[in-house]
Formats: structure tokens, sequence, C-alpha cells
């Protein structure tokens, strides 16, 4: 095994096994992003499931209290961004004439930067929406007391970081509203914070139970929890379910693709990371699948766009700077290929 494998794994392979939702990885590693001014919200805007942009639309962003702070017109390909935000809690709006108006609630509290997919929906199409949009419908159906016990909680655990504080929102939400499956599962994220694995586990099997097996987040954080336990087959069945009912929330995706790569389904592992990529550009754990899989694959030209990319966006911390260092035997490793190759072809 040569030098070059055995450092990028002990660069990486920690990622493989963090198999808990992104929010509680970043209470666990600490420092609240509440007091930064230097956040970002982008995105993308399509009609329908498929990947027509909807070009030149108006995307507004809202605080708490309802008010309009910034808004951005879409390009030609569906795309905007928010830049310089403090951290928190914000609403995309978008209104389009013939389609359904969409909400979608961002925390910022937690990441750095935050990449969305909204999809608009005409307004006769009766179908079921995604999961996303029957979920913020469930939400709404819910007490109005229960509803700002959750909010309140969720300050609590993702800005604060009191998850005792937050757990006890949570509880307060469920007591209120007994179907409220939302609050069913940031119980199981204040439980994971404060270390509680079984009690999160039975939490957000609850979850799911109280959904109908309808639940997208529920779903990957059950199967998260088996992996972390290398229960690979069952966390992949749990993780791929969440997927199905939400195919653009980029964490399923993420935690799908690492399932599969430790199932041995390398390929389909890579399919499963791309996407997450595509609706988590910025997410550098994202970087960290894909160098694993490229790893993998033997596939060094691939596995140094994984490691520019992640040391981008993750520059300064003990694995972003051991990244740099690690670059260098990759680029070492290609000269020498490259070199073999050319003496090979020499007469």
């Amino acid at each position: 095994m040569s030098r070059l494998y055995i450092g990028l794994v002990v660069l990486f392979s920690f990622a493989a096994c963090v198999l808990l939702p992104t929010r509680v990885s970043a209470l666990r590693l600490g420092g609240s992003l509440s007091n930064s001014n230097n956040l970002t919200i982008s995105g993308n805007v399509y009609y329908g499931d498929g990947n027509q942009a909807a070009a030149h639309v108006m995307v507004q962003l809202q605080d708490t209290a309802g008010e309009t702070r910034l808004q951005d017109e879409t390009n030609d390909s569906g795309g905007f961004e928010f830049q310089r935000l403090g951290g928190g809690t914000y609403t995309l709006m978008v209104d389009v004439q013939g389609y359904q108006r969409v909400a979608a609630s961002l925390n910022l509290s937690y990441m750095p930067e935050k990449s969305v997919v909204i999809r608009l929906r005409a307004l006769s199409d009766e179908k079921e929406t995604a999961a996303a949009s029957s979920v913020s419908a469930h939400e709404l159906s819910m007490p109005e007391k229960a509803r700002e016990r959750i909010s309140a909680g969720k300050k609590k655990l993702y800005a604060e970081k009191n998850a005792q504080g937050a757990l006890e929102d949570f509880r307060s939400a469920l007591a209120a509203a007994p179907g409220y499956y939302e609050a069913c599962y940031q119980v199981g994220m204040a439980y994971l914070s404060l270390g509680r694995r079984d009690d999160a586990e039975a939490s957000f099997r609850k979850s799911i139970e109280l959904s109908g097996d309808r639940y997208s987040e529920a779903e990957v954080g059950l199967g998260t929890l088996m992996l972390d336990r290398r229960d690979f087959a069952q966390g992949e069945k749990a993780v791929r379910r969440g997927v199905e009912l939400n195919p653009d929330y980029w964490l399923g995706q993420y935690e799908l693709g690492r399932a599969l790569l430790n199932l041995d389904r390398v390929a389909e592992a890579l399919q499963a990371a791309d996407q997450a990529k595509s609706l988590a550009p910025s997410a550098a754990i994202v970087y960290r699948l894909l160098s694993n899989i490229h790893l993998r694959q033997k596939d060094y030209p691939a596995l140094l766009a994984d490691i520019d990319s992640y040391i981008k966006l993750d520059p300064d911390s003990a694995a972003g700077i051991r990244a740099k260092q690690l670059r260098e035997q990759v680029i070492q490793k290609l000269d020498t290929a490259e070199a073999t190759t050319a003496a090979e072809k020499t007469p």
C-alpha cells in the first residue's frame, strides 16, 4: 500500500464514518455561525421535476419577521445568490403567475453556505408535490403554539448550542400536537447532540411511524445511525427511502453515496455523490466522499480536483492543512505516472 494511499485514508476516512446529519456534526465541531456576516445562500429554480431552468424569475429573501431583505433575479440557468448574510433563519419566496407559491425556510446558523433547489409546480397539477412541499403543508396544519415551540427549539439547538433547552421545547411541541412528526425528528436531533444515540434512533423511528413512512429527514437520520454502527445493508435501505421521498435532499444523496461505498458499489456511490455535489456544491464533506470514491477507483486526476475543491472550502482546519500536503503527493504520483508512460513509449 502506497504512502499516498495511506495518507489520504488518514485525511478522508474519518469523514466516511461520520454518519450523523450535518447539523449535529456542526454542533459537535462547535463554533456557531450566528455572529458571522459573510454567509451565503445560493441555488437554482426549475420548472417541475426536470432540468428546465426558470430564468429571470424574482427570488425574495425574507427575515424571520417576514420582511424582504434582498431580492435577486435568476440568470439564464435559473441561478441566484445572496451574499454577506448574518447567521439565522431566512425564507426564500418565489411567486410566479400560474405556479404554486414557494416558501423555503433555511437556517444559516450551522453552515457557512446553503445551496437549495426550488421547483415550481403548475397550479393545474393536482398530483402530490415533492416531500418538502407536503411537509410544509403538514407543519402549517399544526397548532400555532406547537410551531412556536419548534422555532424556539431550533434556535436553541442550532444557534445557541443549548440541546437540553431545545429538547424541552420539542417535547412541549409534541405534547401540544402528538402527530407533529417533524417535532419528533427534532427530538432525535437534540438527543444526538446530547450523545443519547439510542433515544435518537427511537425518536427517528417514531417520526417515521407518525408520518406514515413519508418523512425524508427522519428516514435519512435513522439510516445514518445504522451506517454508524456498520449496519450498511439496513442503513442503505433507510437512506434510500429518504432519497425516494425527496431526491433534492442533498444530505440524503450524500449519505446514500457513503452507504454504497461501504457496500463496495463504487459506481453507484459515485452517482449519488455527484448528485449531492450538484445540490450542495459548497458542502466540503461532499468532496471528502468524492475523494474516497476516486481514491478507490485510482482516478488520481479526479482525486486531485476533489482535494482542490475541498481546500477551497475548508482551507484552515487541520484536515484542510493536511489536504494541502497530500495534494503535493498526488501531483508527484501523477508526474511519476506520466514519466513512466513516456518512458514505456520511448523506442
